[in-house]
């Protein structure tokens, strides 16, 4: 059920239209943001200009719906009620659902492809749940508005390391994305100017199994997409291992001095599928 097309997602604000192109052209996938980037004030008019870039005559969307991610307000709110009205009238059928707290709040988006935003307790506790949902693609987890709805005040230490909670709610949510087969979002990171703390976060996140990291500013893209590219020794050492493998035949093996078993050719096989991208 995967439709995301590489690694760097990069959220762009839905009432600042003419960044959408930009936005789309240095990142994987763009993530037009109608919840927490746009000020309730202006989230009428920021559906109106993702209706506006549709073109006056009807010609196609300027973004491509195949790699547009939609973020929706939060299910059983009124915002949420207008953003389904309004996708209605688009080409878009994936969206990201901010808030995501229960299986039940998927049924209300059928016909759509969803990325489930666990950024709550209760999102998280039911986030296996949330991925068994047939229309659930992908789980994201998100840090601050977590910590938030546990009435704590940082996700992060004072030397930039994830609390304890941050941590054991990205793994639940990488967890249970992976075991419903879905795709799983690592969070933001959201010291824009800490390009290095970003590379080591999203080498980690690649390590661990995520398909991928959202961005918050386009200079953080490439950071996310050096970290998923594997190096042109790493692509070598997997394509000799597996060649290994076949001449082998099947069951454990030796190679260059190491035992080698189902697990560790997966690690090689998801290497040389990171290097096509």
């Amino acid at each position: 059920m995967s439709f995301l097309m590489g690694p760097a997602l990069l959220f762009c604000p839905a009432d600042r239209p003419e960044r959408y192109q930009k936005a789309a052209e240095r990142s994987d996938a763009v993530i037009v943001d109608l919840e927490d980037a746009v000020a309730p004030a202006d989230k009428q008019r920021a559906r109106g200009a993702i209706l506006a870039q549709l073109g006056a005559t009807g010609d196609g969307p300027e973004l491509d719906p195949s790699r547009t991610i939609i973020r929706i307000n939060p299910a059983g709110t009124e915002e949420f009620e207008k953003d389904l009205h309004c996708l209605k009238h688009t080409p878009y059928r994936h969206v990201m659902l901010a808030k995501a707290e229960s299986a039940a709040q998927l049924e209300e988006l059928e016909g759509y492809s969803v990325i489930a935003l666990c950024e709550t307790a209760l999102g998280i506790v039911n986030a296996a749940a949330i991925a068994a949902a047939p229309n659930v693609v992908g789980l994201m987890w998100g840090a601050e508005d977590l910590l938030a709805s546990l009435g704590g005040t940082s996700s992060r230490t004072d030397d930039g390391a994830y609390r304890a909670v941050a941590l054991h709610a990205r793994s639940t949510v990488l967890l249970a994305a992976r075991a419903f087969g879905k795709d799983a979002v690592d969070s933001v990171y959201v010291n824009i100017p800490d390009l290095d703390g970003l590379a080591v976060e999203a080498r980690d996140a690649v390590a661990s199994g995520f398909s991928s990291k959202a961005c918050i500013h386009p200079n953080q893209v490439a950071a996310v997409r050096g970290a998923y590219a594997p190096s042109e020794s790493e692509v070598a050492e997997a394509t000799q291992l597996l060649a290994a493998a076949a001449a082998a035949g099947s069951g454990v093996f030796q190679h260059e001095g190491k035992m080698i078993d189902g697990p560790i050719l997966k690690h090689a096989e998801s290497t040389l599928r990171r290097a096509v991208h």
